[in-house]
């Protein structure tokens, strides 16, 4: 297999591309597609692991190049899995994901007024590594954790800010990016993708 020297990051989210460009190794040119003006694809599967296709498969073809995307999502027992694959859409069209955490404390407290003892929750990540031949592989990451009770860190990106992993006393965002990273779904997916980027001596 040859080894990949260059790769399009199929997101147009910054803080995702931020995240993917930091596990691969320095060596690699990485593209972020709104460089080159390539908008997203609509994200039309019933799972984290189909969007996330859609989306490598997309961005590799728009480039010609070999494409590592992601899909993923908090998914919140009390909420029976929700946002899920709508996670990021929660944020409205101008990706706010204030709002979005605002939209998932006012679910919970609609559900049950004492959710802060019944908070657990999960991210999952699904990530795609595409090829322009056609080939792909897909790997898959969770970890779990439970809901803040309030917003808590200005580190990270999206739902961060209210997500304690198991084991932990601080919410993602409140993490040095470096031990976050070590310890997330999107770490752990690209666990076992790692064979593709780094040689084995």
């Amino acid at each position: 297999m040859d080894e990949i020297d260059e790769i399009v990051i199929g997101t147009n989210n910054k803080g995702k591309y931020r995240e993917i460009c930091n596990l691969l190794p320095k060596k690699i040119k990485k593209h972020f597609p709104k460089d080159y003006g390539i908008v997203s694809p609509e994200e039309t599967g019933s799972s984290f692991k189909e969007n996330s296709f859609i989306k490598a498969s997309y961005f590799s073809k728009k480039t010609n190049l070999v494409c590592l995307s992601d899909d993923s999502g908090l998914e919140i027992k009390l909420l029976k899995g929700a946002p899920g694959i709508y996670s990021s859409r929660w944020s409205g069209k101008k990706n706010d994901f204030n709002l979005a955490i605002k939209k998932i404390f006012h679910e919970m407290e609609n559900k049950n007024r004492n959710w802060k003892k019944n908070n657990s929750a999960k991210f999952i990540c699904c990530m795609t590594l595409f090829w322009p031949n056609g080939k792909s592989y897909f790997s898959q990451g969770e970890v779990k954790g439970k809901i803040s009770n309030k917003k808590k860190g200005k580190k990270g990106f999206g739902y961060d800010p209210i997500f304690i992993p198991n084991g932990y006393k601080k919410t993602f965002a409140e993490m040095k990016l470096k031990k976050k990273m070590s310890i997330d779904h999107r770490f752990k997916a690209f666990l076992k993708m790692k064979k593709f980027f780094f040689n084995k001596f």
